[in-house]
């Protein structure tokens, strides 16, 4: 994956459902900034449970 950043989370669901990976990390991050930063954990969850892409 070319455009992954730190564990490449939002790249891969960006990829798997062929949305476009700007725009997902953009949504995220606002997100994330509404819900008082709950999105920091559910990011750390996914990390740990999504696989690694070969």
């Amino acid at each position: 994956m070319s455009d992954r950043w730190l564990a490449g989370v939002c790249s891969g669901i960006a990829n798997y459902f062929g949305w476009d990976v700007a725009i997902l990390r953009l949504v995220y991050l606002v997100l994330t900034l509404c819900t008082a930063f709950s999105g920091i954990i559910i990011y750390i969850i996914l990390w740990i449970c999504m696989p690694e892409d070969n």
